[in-house]
């Protein structure tokens, strides 16, 4: 069985870097990392992962959310929001996208690896019965 291929979309090098060597770790493939929401979708359209780890806050003029929003439309690819934003109206904002899961930085790989594996599991579950 091919493993499952995550985007990160993470703005700070260090940080998208330790969250590819994590999920690597356990077991992911991992092709590519976006700094910003644009290069998130332009990266989506090229290698169309299985999953995609956002994180909200984003440099540039699209900010994650907008970017998930995005990439759902045009793909179907289930998103994870990994953040370190839990206010009010970003909930609210995200809750609209309909995400697969909502982790809070900072994370432990257990977490990570749990909202991963349902989230994939819910997304492939949901498109066998439409098949």
């Amino acid at each position: 069985m091919e493993k499952p291929k995550i985007l990160v979309v993470e703005d700070e090098n260090v940080v998208a870097l330790e969250i590819k060597k994590r999920l690597v770790k356990l077991g992911y493939v991992v092709p590519s990392v976006a700094a910003s929401g644009k290069d998130a979708i332009s990266k989506a359209k090229g290698f169309l992962p299985d999953l995609v780890l956002m994180d909200i806050r984003l440099k540039g003029e699209m900010d994650g959310i907008e970017a998930a929003n995005e990439i759902r439309k045009q793909f179907g690819t289930p998103v994870i929001y990994l953040t370190a934003h839990s206010d009010e109206e970003t909930l609210k904002r995200a809750k609209q996208t309909a995400p697969e899961g909502y982790i809070l930085k900072p994370f432990e790989e257990d977490d990570l690896r749990t909202a991963i594996e349902i989230a994939l599991y819910k997304y492939q579950v949901e498109n066998s019965s439409t098949k």
